[in-house]
């Protein structure tokens, strides 16, 4: 995990760090769709595009958690991009039947997890994309409703999907009891955020109830909004964000989507205070705002939304934060 921090001033300074060697929690990581096996819901096979993206999202935590990272079959990329299927046919991609064999793994990893391995300990969720809507699920299905699972949960960080609560609430859409975290010290919450760079527009897949994976099916989407919390300032305001970006490439489609990584002789990569962050509402959309801080002479390169407006950040809502995310995950733990 040593890290090259690099100021806007374009010096530079190493940073160490590692796992640490009794920590108090777990983190239970489901990741989100890379897989590029051309079926509809990839198999278990650990392949290096599985590998890369824990690396890449839940490595860091281990200074803080013992990270558990299971495989299941989820959503390929194919599935996901699949073209519809014309009316009366079979569709071969995202369906309610492959999403149900995605998270009958996620399912059954948890229920391993906590028949062997938690121990009555605290334990933090992680997931981003599809393994937010995976957690998500799982969330409302067995956790939220359970007193004596609840209280074994430190947080849940459901980035780069759609959590649904109240309009104006912290609970009462997806969750019933588990609420929105708006403190460093409140525990048993839901971080949840998806970035962009300016406001998501009508067709937008995140920060919306009414397209994308958000959509609202049999309630009231009037009465609903997306969950926005930003990890820079959990109270609300603008804070600054720490990105740290692994200095490998990523293999397969995603790769080619990211294109150019960030340079450093080291494994990690930082840019400290060249992003602030709040989160927004208009037109009824909910999003983390991620706005350039960068001052005169600051050569630091900057992301972009390179998969269009609708998706906007989505490919660096995890990394962009991982710093703050990590330091949020340090402190619930104490």
């Amino acid at each position: 995990m040593t890290t090259t921090v690099i100021s806007a001033d374009n010096t530079s300074e190493t940073e160490t760090a590692g796992p640490a060697e009794d920590p108090p929690i777990d983190c239970f990581y489901v990741y989100p769709t890379v897989s590029g096996q051309t079926t509809t819901n990839a198999d278990l096979t650990i392949d290096p595009e599985q590998k890369a993206v824990a690396n890449s999202h839940a490595s860091r935590f281990s200074q803080v958690c013992k990270v558990y990272a299971p495989m299941y079959r989820q959503l390929t990329l194919a599935a996901i991009n699949a073209v519809p299927a014309p009316e009366g046919e079979q569709p071969q991609g995202d369906t309610e039947a492959s999403r149900d064999i995605a998270y009958a793994d996620v399912l059954s990893a948890w229920q391993d997890y906590l028949a062997h391995y938690n121990n009555g300990r605290g334990v933090v969720l992680i997931g981003h994309s599809q393994g937010t809507m995976m957690l998500a699920r799982l969330i409302t299905a067995e956790i939220d409703p359970n007193p004596e699972v609840r209280k074994l949960l430190v947080s849940a960080l459901l980035i780069g999907g759609n959590v649904l609560v109240a309009k104006g609430q912290d609970i009462g859409g997806d969750f019933q009891n588990v609420p929105a975290c708006r403190s460093d010290d409140q525990t048993g919450c839901v971080i949840a955020y998806s970035t962009f760079m300016e406001p998501p527009p009508a067709d937008s897949l995140f920060g919306r109830t009414d397209s994308g994976p958000g959509a609202v099916v049999g309630r009231k989407a009037e009465d609903l909004e997306v969950l926005c919390t930003n990890p820079a300032s959990l109270s609300g305001g603008t804070g600054s964000l720490t990105p740290y970006n692994p200095t490998a490439p990523l293999p397969g489609a995603l790769g080619v989507l990211v294109g150019s990584i960030p340079s450093a002789s080291t494994s990690w990569v930082s840019y400290p205070d060249q992003y602030a962050a709040h989160c927004a509402s208009a037109d009824g959309a909910n999003w983390l705002q991620v706005d350039s801080a960068k001052v005169a002479g600051d050569e630091r390169p900057v992301v972009s939304q390179v998969l269009g407006p609708t998706w906007g950040l989505h490919l660096v809502d995890v990394n962009i934060a991982l710093g703050n995310l990590v330091d949020l995950v340090r402190r619930q733990a104490e």
